[in-house]
């Protein structure tokens, strides 16, 4: 079969591997990209999967707590250029999103959508900013947190945006939770989280890369159990070093302070977006042209 150049693209950005061994690849798997990442995974050809989509769409994070500490809204509203998404009425727009979200806890985004802000729904008041601007923008998504004690929340920049809610521990704990999240991006809050669907398949693609290695059958088996382990610690909130101090683990931090994670979420902006790749000169271009 007939391989495009853009397939092996998306292979070649997804997995760091070579032009010539991403092609091969797809052309074992009839084309199918998921199977042509687990088989590079597998042989040890790809140095590590990107996952799906690259971080490439603009817009901004926002998050909105209640006066109680207890309650969080957090969306992520989609914007064309990082100019538009810098702007006072395109930042203004997200926090009343974040706002409306956290006031009257939408069921889904057509009822987030049909929420009143400024005197028109969120739906209209979105269709009227890209009338004003020129610019397409888009409400992404938006989920809700609630905590039996206490919500830390945090803003890297604009782009990404956490809430953690604590059984316990203060506000201080809780805000150096949410930027570990931030920085560490972790998967889920334990082992116990990872779905089981998740952990065999990352058991099967370690099994088959320490038996490419040549390592005796009754080897192979320990080295799984030890590498499972160190992606378990990796991917899991409690099991990472925490990024203030690495020599303790998130989890230690917890318990030295009595406090337990009872959920997050982590926004990144653009996550599985992919946008069309422009140097910065026809950006500017394509800004002025469309003035």
């Amino acid at each position: 079969m007939t391989i495009s150049a853009a397939l092996v693209k998306q292979l070649r950005d997804r997995t760091g591997a070579g032009m010539m061994e991403c092609k091969k690849a797809l052309v074992e798997t009839g084309g199918d990209l998921e199977a042509a990442v687990e088989l590079m995974r597998k042989s040890g050809l790809a140095k590590a999967d990107k996952k799906a989509g690259r971080v490439a769409a603009e817009g901004l994070v926002s998050i909105a707590v209640s006066d109680d500490g207890r309650r969080a809204a957090i969306v992520e509203v989609n914007c064309e250029t990082d100019f538009v998404a810098n702007g006072d009425s395109f930042g203004d727009f997200a926090q009343a999103v974040a706002d409306a979200a956290l006031a009257h806890a939408p069921a889904n985004m057509e009822a987030l959508l049909d929420l009143e802000i400024d005197g028109a729904t969120v739906e209209g008041t979105r269709r009227e900013l890209i009338a004003k601007i020129g610019e397409n923008m888009n409400v992404r998504r938006f989920q809700l947190l609630e905590s039996e004690d206490i919500i830390g929340a945090y803003v890297h920049g604009t782009r990404i945006g956490v809430v953690v809610g604590l059984s316990g521990g203060d506000p201080e704990l809780a805000k150096d939770v949410a930027m570990h999240v931030a920085a560490s991006s972790p998967l889920c809050v334990a082992e116990e989280d990872v779905p089981a669907e998740t952990l065999a398949k990352e058991r099967e693609i370690l099994t088959e890369q320490a038996r490419n290695e040549g390592k005796p059958e009754a080897i192979v088996e320990k080295m799984v159990d030890g590498r499972v382990r160190k992606y378990l610690a990796g991917v899991t909130l409690v099991g990472q070093p925490f990024v203030k101090d690495p020599d303790i683990t998130v989890g230690k931090l917890l318990g030295q302070r009595d406090a337990r994670v009872t959920g997050f979420v982590r926004f990144e902006v653009g996550e599985g977006i992919e946008k069309k790749s422009e140097n910065f000169a026809e950006e500017v271009m394509a800004q002025v042209q469309g003035a």
